[in-house]
């Protein structure tokens, strides 16, 4: 517990820690005791960088039950159609969810405009949020010696030209970041790129575990200040100690991936993903406890990672 404690201060120094939530989107308090609700939002982009394309390339929901034995990554596709409200000068309208965002100004403003169109569009107030720079990240899988990647379908990079055939195989930081950016000419399209994102943190996680980073001291110094300077972080008023601390015994292998359900649609000539069904009931399990019920029942939108 003293160790823990020592290397949750370390890492909190190296830690940005902004507002990103929306006062609407955030919970009114944050019991670590009953379920958790974070919202984690990738791009190539930390707060304050400027330019034309700033959309978010990774929109995850993090739904952790009470008592933290198990986690559900919950991908919000990136081309959902949204209301999105008004913000930094947007009149608000119809979207693909990624804009907000861009239409937020990236960084901490685009991820607050992000949050309240999630909230708006399905009721969840988060306990907490994470703004991740995927740039950054390939620092930290090439400290933890890669991670183990499984290919199900051979898939040519758009990005580099790098073909990644089928099989289990061992990928560096940027190999693994180019594999998991991939949704042309793969069959499930983009909903097989929400699977490879959530199984590459999964990966992520047993490559640490492998790492024995508490018998090196100087590596794990190493990748806690690479992670540190590839999050920006709103922890909801909770001590990063504290949360660091409640989720000690989730397991990688507790991890599920959840696909909203949805399906593409072309309208006006442009290709978004619309809800089925308002999402057949996925945002309503996820506001109380009944996630693992959910789940259960609808195992098409479900995977183990």
């Amino acid at each position: 517990m003293v160790g823990l404690r020592t290397l949750s201060n370390r890492y909190d120094r190296t830690v940005t820690k902004e507002q990103l939530l929306d006062a609407g989107a955030r919970a009114s308090r944050t019991d670590l005791d009953g379920p958790l609700n974070y919202l984690l939002v990738g791009s190539d982009r930390r707060p304050g960088d400027s330019g034309n394309d700033q959309r978010s390339d990774t929109i995850l929901i993090v739904h952790v039950p009470a008592g933290q034995r198990e986690a559900y990554l919950v991908s919000i596709p990136r081309d959902l159609l949204v209301a999105i409200p008004p913000g930094n000068g947007f009149a608000g309208g119809p979207d693909k969810i990624n804009a907000a965002y861009e239409h937020g100004g990236g960084g901490e403003g685009g991820t607050r405009l992000l949050s309240t169109t999630l909230t708006r569009l399905t009721g969840i107030r988060f306990d907490g949020a994470a703004l991740i720079d995927f740039s950054g990240f390939r620092k930290v899988i090439d400290l933890l010696g890669g991670v183990r990647m499984c290919v199900d379908t051979e898939v040519r990079s758009i990005h580099t030209n790098r073909v990644f055939p089928t099989g289990c195989q061992q990928m560096d930081g940027a190999q693994a970041l180019d594999y998991v950016r991939q949704r042309y000419d793969l069959p499930g399209g983009d909903y097989d790129r929400q699977h490879h994102q959530q199984q590459l943190l999964r990966a992520m996680l047993d490559s640490a575990g492998r790492a024995d980073l508490r018998s090196n001291p100087i590596k794990l110094d190493q990748v806690l200040r690479a992670v540190g300077g590839s999050l920006t972080v709103d922890t909801n008023g909770v001590p990063l100690e504290d949360l660091l601390l409640a989720l000690r015994a989730l397991p990688p292998d507790g991890m599920h991936g959840v696909q909203v359900p949805s399906s593409p649609q072309t309208i006006d000539e442009v290709s978004y993903v619309v809800l089925d069904n308002g999402g057949n009931g996925l945002f309503e399990a996820v506001r109380g406890t009944r996630v693992p019920a959910w789940a259960q029942a609808n195992p098409r939108w479900v995977s183990r990672l």
